[in-house]
């Protein structure tokens, strides 16, 4: 059967390191926040107008990948991969050229906020594109360690966006970031988003995508197939996400910010730390993606669900008050819990909905609740913290999620192929 053969290893590298790009592109805002807040935006707490508008941009996530995933459902994995990096591409390009709010007064933010939603709708097709690309083109007995690449050189791109962030508030002085220095690491971004644009153009196509095409079973509306056929399977998706997404979001990308308002860590330790935190993720997903080839998708989201609903709260009070070298143990088992959910729950999610209608069913379940408890989590962490007073309410969020989707997995079908 044709779907049984796997990809040459070129296209499934250039699919899961050109991942890199886009995910260096989308995440450098929330590394730049503080910059970007008193660049871009007046008021009395910036800083939380500048998260919000990571979270709108989360929301245009699932807008993009429905149309994304309609379009690759109907015409190939490969299209979609390419038209969601050429979009990024120019999305990134005129953020490094926009004028701040000195220059232009509000419409500067109303400017920024824009691109970040048109970087939000061509993300929202990139992932759930790379998960089917990779999952549909690995050997059955290899599904999860390949496609937690998607989670993992996601993560790479995250790491490239803290080391440059990182490097860029550490050589330019602060007049000079301000003035053009902010500017540079995005126009980077730009530069190797078109470059990834060229080496995706050689990629082949996913051979269960060519299966399902020359066996005449592709559907014309993707979308209303799969909500017809397939509502358990995105249900489940989705709830998955949503601990992953969590996880992620507060326990990596928003610890720096929480630290940093807290007055523990500048912003340049900050983003070293998130460096560590990164490379924590890089070294745990592909374990966790092989550990649930060897033992099944299901008991390693049980284990990792109940480990999530009671490692966070103790993790942030211990962050309170924690030594230099408690905080970074501290990141590193947060990110390392974050990035072993992202590994299994990006190929459980996959699994559960077939070919025809993957990218569409991954869309309603797993990239919705990203945009819900991924872009909103960071400013809903803020907002709790100020207005409560407690540090640990980062870490009970994490916990509440937790508790709600471990009956979910309990009751998973392991989607694991049978030897």
């Amino acid at each position: 059967m044709t779907a049984s053969i796997p990809l040459d290893r070129r296209s499934l590298a250039l699919a899961a390191v050109s991942t890199v790009v886009e995910w260096y592109d989308f995440t450098l805002f929330l590394y730049f926040s503080t910059i970007i807040a008193r660049l871009f935006f007046t008021g009395e707490n910036v800083l939380l107008t500048a998260l919000a508008g990571f979270a709108v941009a989360y929301l245009m996530r699932p807008i993009g990948a429905m149309v994304f995933g309609h379009f690759g459902d109907r015409h190939g994995r490969r299209a979609t991969l390419l038209a969601s990096m050429a979009l990024m591409s120019v999305a990134m390009a005129l953020i490094a050229m926009l004028p701040t709010v000195a220059q232009i007064g509000p419409v500067a933010g109303v400017l920024l906020l824009l691109l970040r939603c048109v970087m939000g709708f061509a993300v929202g097709g990139e992932y759930t594109g790379v998960v089917a690309y990779l999952l549909e083109g690995a050997a059955p007995h290899r599904r999860g360690l390949i496609t937690s690449m998607a989670a993992a050189t996601s993560e790479v791109g995250g790491l490239l966006a803290a080391g440059v962030s990182a490097l860029t508030v550490s050589l330019i002085p602060a007049p000079a970031l301000d003035s053009w220095g902010w500017r540079l690491p995005f126009l980077f971004g730009a530069i190797l988003a078109g470059a990834v644009f060229i080496a995706r153009a050689s990629m082949r196509e996913s051979p269960e995508f060519e299966s399902s095409r020359a066996a005449g079973t592709l559907v014309r509306k993707p979308l209303r197939h799969a909500l017809a056929r397939y509502r358990a399977g995105i249900a489940r998706g989705f709830a998955i996400s949503a601990l992953g997404s969590i996880t992620y979001y507060i326990g990596i990308t928003y610890l720096p910010i929480h630290l940093v308002s807290a007055g523990r860590l500048t912003e340049a330790q900050a983003l070293q730390l998130a460096t560590v935190a990164a490379v924590a993720v890089i070294v745990a997903t592909p374990f966790v993606g092989l550990l649930s080839d060897r033992v099944g998708r299901r008991p390693v989201l049980i284990g990792l669900a109940i480990l999530a609903a009671i490692l966070p709260i103790l993790l942030f009070r211990m962050l309170t008050g924690a030594a230099p070298l408690s905080v970074i143990l501290g990141a590193v088992l947060l990110a390392a819990l974050a990035g072993g959910v992202s590994a299994v729950g990006a190929v459980a999610t996959a699994e559960l909905i077939p070919a025809e209608g993957r990218l569409s069913g991954l869309a309603l379940g797993a990239t919705s609740a990203t945009a819900l408890f991924g872009g909103l989590t960071p400013w809903l962490a803020q907002l709790l913290t100020d207005r409560s007073g407690s540090t640990i309410a980062p870490g009970i969020m994490i916990a509440l999620v937790s508790v709600a989707v471990l009956p979910i997995v309990f009751a998973l079908p392991e989607t694991r192929p049978r030897s």
